[in-house]
């Protein structure tokens, strides 16, 4: 019997203010499979589309079209809190999915209730769970397992970063999405943030799903790069072709699609003084 498909995403197809002047097709037709303990990265231009379609897999966004599925469940319809015990989400706001006046002790004991209806912070945070939770956070090597009574607000960048890693995962999840989710560190606190991230997907083996800017990331992990363009998948790199994949290879693309993009442009504005 095959294995089953952790996330199918099928002819997924989405406008925003549809019929206006400030009308965007940022998914025309986007289909993706995963199997489980894929690992793929996401790459694009601003307004690619990239942002959308991890929308649409953690129900931020319902698609006007196509189909979602993880492990043959369909979750097109699913609003997001619904989708929770199934999908672990990092963004790139390091306190965003956290609650910055909660301990990191009391947003770690609400992660691993992630997907229940109406969490319950005291029945979460036994004393059994506490000590659970410092082997967790002892893990990442940063000392934060001796500050579990310190607000996670008023930690660095990266130290909330990684602990929000840890919350996306503490409850394995069916799907991980990382959403630019170094973007906004410091260079050292990104490849810390990175090396955790590899290590997590690694031990955990978790279907990973991240968007980034970053083509040496993109070159770095996974084992499958997908390029979009104007709401489209325009490249998918994947086996052999993605091992040899550098970094200058795909700057090459971003620039024939640049390119591209000039001349569309230029021969609209031609069409425009003639014909209209």
């Amino acid at each position: 019997m095959a294995e089953q498909r952790a996330l199918e995403v099928v002819d997924l197809r989405h406008t925003f203010n549809e019929g206006t002047v400030h009308e965007v097709r940022a998914l025309r037709g986007v289909d993706l499979v995963m199997e489980p303990g894929a690992f793929v990265v996401v790459l694009g231009f601003n307004g690619s589309g990239k942002s959308s379609l991890l929308n649409a897999v953690a129900g931020t966004l319902i698609p006007a079209q196509g189909a979602v599925r993880v492990y043959g469940e369909d979750v097109t319809h699913w609003p997001e809190h619904r989708r929770a015990g199934l999908v672990g989400r990092v963004f790139q706001d390091p306190l965003l999915g956290t609650a910055p006046r909660l301990t990191i002790a009391e947003n770690l004991a609400l992660a691993t209730q992630r997907g229940h209806s109406w969490p319950d912070l005291r029945r979460a945070l036994t004393r059994s769970r506490r000590e659970a939770i410092a082997a967790r956070v002892r893990e990442l090597g940063m000392g934060l397992e001796d500050r579990l009574d310190t607000p996670i607000g008023s930690l660095s960048g990266g130290q909330r970063q990684a602990l929000t890693l840890l919350m996306a995962t503490i409850v394995s999840p069916r799907i991980l999405l990382l959403d630019e989710h170094t973007a906004a560190l410091d260079p050292q606190s990104a490849e810390l943030v990175l090396a955790l991230t590899e290590s997590v997907v690694q031990k955990l083996e978790l279907t990973t799903l991240m968007v980034t800017h970053s083509m040496a990331q993109a070159v770095r992990l996974g084992d499958r790069v997908l390029m979009m363009h104007r709401g489209k998948v325009v490249r998918d790199y994947r086996g052999a072709s993605k091992r040899r994949l550098r970094a200058e290879e795909l700057l090459d693309h971003f620039d024939e699609l640049r390119n591209e993009d000039l001349l569309d442009a230029s021969a609209a504005g031609m069409l425009e003084r003639m014909y209209l």
